[in-house]
């Protein structure tokens, strides 16, 4: 006869007849227990209230045999047993199967308090119902393997009661690894996990990867909760897998999916936008508005931050913001050959020169029309580019190099640069013209030792990014290892971070980013003095020097503006237009 198998507490079968004693207590304190009480001793550190072991009258002719005459002498901590499981009254038989299976012969119940409340021996659940219990789940297990779809179950803990075939193939998880297990152990954000909060039944569809060759799985997942007079007992799941389904959806839309190829292909180019631009600093938030509030205009912008603070990523989004029609075309200034300036902004007629092509070539220039350059590291455009540069900009038009043709185009220019723009004017190296044409709009882009607290943010983004990219499985990171790298003076930015994430991805054999996984570089860099250096070029030491002591000011007047001006010695009003020149809060 089929029959489902009941979750059996363990409360009703716990036995209660135990004495618990100090491990220094010798064997002649406990000899009644054992003998005349028949009680089992169980062997505690009162200090620290660890269960160390346990006696049974069982041990003792094997403790007289050992120690003959002098057994009572002996130290009951040297005695005790240590083959135990600690296990929770709430708990169900079968979610210890596996346990009884191997032998364990003493299981001590503690209370939700962690409490002693009796123990079971597993001669004791053998030789009463578990046998009973055992042939139905047995015959349970048999059927639900012939069923070609996922059966699990897990209890109100979140431990896993039921497994079956097609969930070990499924996921490669055996049962007898899950069972009696915690889900959550072996798989992240289950829709079982979720009814498990919830209370409420649910479902969904989800997408993963075969272990074995990598192909694409597709499965739909319903989990419903399971009430046993009224009481929440737990959640039973199944799944179907859909895969040669979705497979077939997939084909019917292909050939919709080949028409708007192309099209989404070109909108790729320019998938970001100020969303994606991580952090929440106000520094960096009153960039993003500046950055929102000019873009739909056509005047021209000069980025201006160091290395790695994200300039390519602000100009990309200013260009959809923008909502222009033409293509985002990036360029690095300095990537380009001196001699090759000219041909590639503006292109080639047709056997313009030795090695032309016969049909010419289209620059930068005539590829953005009607959309945005973004002229990246433009302090290293030599000073007869410039000047060219500037003619376009002004009369929006040229000439291919070779060519007779005046090409007329409307494009925005957004300008990006780490050096100091204004001091390459002031030494001639830098057209003061082309700079105030560049330079109609200013936006900062703050360093991100400037935004601390964005830190954290960029670190979980990289983190789900590089796993993701190195077929690893996600990484958390511990609150000491973040802690080190938000106080790290990162000079490379959010590259030099998004670099130091990958690095210990990649290195990583946990499955948490520990303070050791942190490049000694960045340890000795936190570890050492912390000797402020100032650089070579006056003005941004100046600035720097302006920035810590205004800080300073600011703290010791607890951010009261008034006495923070007092103690620099300088008007108030001078003190607020440095504090909003440095993105001060």
């Amino acid at each position: 006869m089929f029959g489902v198998p009941i979750k059996e507490s363990v409360e009703g079968m716990i036995q209660k007849d135990i004495e618990l004693v100090e491990k220094n207590l010798k064997m002649g304190d406990v000899f009644d227990y054992l003998i005349k009480e028949n009680k089992l001793v169980i062997v505690q550190d009162c200090d620290s209230g660890t269960i160390l072991g346990y006696l049974s009258i069982y041990d003792v002719p094997h403790i007289m045999k050992k120690y003959e005459s002098k057994y009572k002498e002996v130290c009951v901590k040297e005695l005790a047993n240590t083959d135990f499981e600690l296990i929770n009254e709430c708990s169900g038989i079968l979610s210890y199967d596996k346990l009884i299976e191997n032998g364990s012969y003493m299981n001590i119940i503690l209370d939700k308090k962690g409490d002693i409340q009796g123990y079971i021996s597993s001669r004791y659940i053998k030789y009463t119902n578990y046998e009973e219990l055992q042939e139905k789940y047995t015959t349970l297990k048999y059927v639900t393997g012939q069923i070609n779809e996922g059966i699990s179950a897990i209890d109100r803990e979140g431990v896993v009661i039921f497994w079956n075939k097609f969930m070990e193939d499924r996921y490669d998880i055996p049962a007898s690894d899950i069972v009696g297990k915690k889900m959550s152990d072996y798989l992240e954000d289950t829709i079982s996990a979720r009814v498990l909060v919830t209370k409420k039944d649910m479902n969904d569809f989800y997408h993963s990867k075969n272990v074995e060759d990598g192909t694409d799985l597709y499965g739909f997942v319903q989990a419903s909760t399971v009430f046993y007079n009224e009481e929440f007992v737990g959640v039973v799941c199944t799944e179907v897998d859909i895969t040669d389904a979705t497979k077939l959806s997939k084909e019917l839309e292909l050939t919709q999916e080949k028409l708007n190829y192309l099209e989404r292909e070109v909108k790729s180019l320019s998938k970001n936008d100020f969303d994606e631009i991580l952090g929440n600093s106000y520094a960096l938030e009153k960039s993003k508005q500046l950055a929102k509030q000019v873009a739909k205009s056509n005047s021209s912008i000069m980025l201006n931050g160091e290395s790695g603070t994200g300039k390519e990523v602000f100009a990309r989004a200013i260009h959809k913001y923008s909502e222009r029609e033409g293509s985002f075309i990036p360029v690095n200034c300095s990537a380009i050959p001196q001699e090759l300036f000219e041909s590639e902004f503006f292109g080639y007629a047709p056997g313009a020169f030795t090695g032309a092509t016969r049909v010419g070539k289209s620059g930068i220039f005539e590829l953005a029309n009607n959309g945005t350059i973004f002229l990246d590291e433009i302090g290293d455009m030599p000073l007869n580019m410039q000047v060219k540069l500037l003619r376009v900009l002004q009369e929006r038009e040229f000439m291919r190099v070779g060519g007779n043709e005046i090409i007329k185009v409307n494009v925005r220019v957004i300008a990006a640069t780490n050096k100091d723009i204004k001091q390459m004017v002031r030494e001639g190296k830098f057209r003061e013209d082309l700079f105030y044409r560049l330079n109609v709009v200013e936006i900062k882009l703050p360093p991100l030792r400037e935004r601390t607290g964005d830190v954290g943010i960029l670190v979980y983004h990289f983190l789900e990014e590089q796993c993701k990219e190195n077929n690893k499985p996600f990484l958390k990171i511990s609150k000491e290892a973040l802690k080190v790298l938000e106080k790290y003076y990162w000079k490379g930015n959010i590259r030099e971070l998004k670099n130091t994430i990958e690095n210990m991805v990649v290195l990583s054999s946990g499955n948490r980013i520990e303070v050791d996984d942190i490049p000694e570089y960045i340890m000795e860099s936190i570890n050492k003095p912390k000797n402020l250096e100032y650089p070579m070029d006056l003005n941004m030491a100046i600035e720097i020097l302006e920035i810590n002591k205004i800080k300073e000011a600011l703290k010791m007047a607890k951010g009261n503006k008034s006495k923070a001006s007092k103690i620099l010695h300088i008007p108030r009003t001078t003190l607020y237009y440095k504090m909003n020149q440095y993105n001060i809060e």
